[in-house]
């Protein structure tokens, strides 16, 4: 076999996978938040803080998009994979954080402000490219760790102004929320 032939095929074996993992973890965030909870579960461990927890890691990975899109335009190629690599920690860490909280919380909570169009026009546009930016960040971290580079440039073109705006509501619901 070819190398051009085994690295197609290594491709496309990578390339399922992360469609696996983003529809697995977006049906599974999708049924802690809609979905039936067991009975007592709700308030058995004191997940008050963890919105605070979670709008801190969004800011943080934020900051590390800006920052590794800053070394990129930089040339500075080592340093922008590891911003980069960390900016994925803290997404992943969020998710973490954010599955236990709607796992121990009942329900989300509801907007109660005076901007109540803005508030529904900023999360419905959340949650939509929050779902989107799941399988786009993989690829283009797939991309990136395989030297890919003209294919991840293709793709960070749009996989950075999706994450970096789901990144940034993300700080602004919390915001508006509490």
């Amino acid at each position: 076999m070819s190398a051009a032939v085994e690295s197609k095929n290594v491709d496309s074996f990578w390339m399922r996978i992360i469609v696996i993992v983003s529809v697995v973890v977006c049906a599974a965030v999708a049924f802690l938040i809609l979905g039936p909870r067991p009975a007592g579960l709700a308030g058995r461990l004191d997940v008050s803080g963890l919105p605070a927890v979670n709008a801190s890691l969004n800011g943080v990975t934020t900051g590390l998009l800006l920052l590794g899109f800053g070394m990129i335009r930089q040339g500075r190629i080592s340093a922008h994979r590891n911003v980069m690599l960390s900016a994925f920690g803290t997404s992943t860490l969020f998710l973490v954080s954010y599955v236990v909280y709607h796992w121990f919380k009942a329900g989300p909570k509801l907007y109660t402000g005076a901007w109540s169009g803005f508030y529904y026009t900023i999360l419905i546009t959340h949650i939509i490219l929050a779902t989107v930016i799941i399988p786009l960040a993989l690829t283009t971290l797939y991309r990136g760790w395989k030297d890919q580079i003209g294919e991840h440039r293709t793709i960070a073109k749009i996989t950075f102004p999706v994450w970096l705006y789901v990144s940034v509501t993300g700080v602004v619901i919390y915001g508006m929320l509490y």
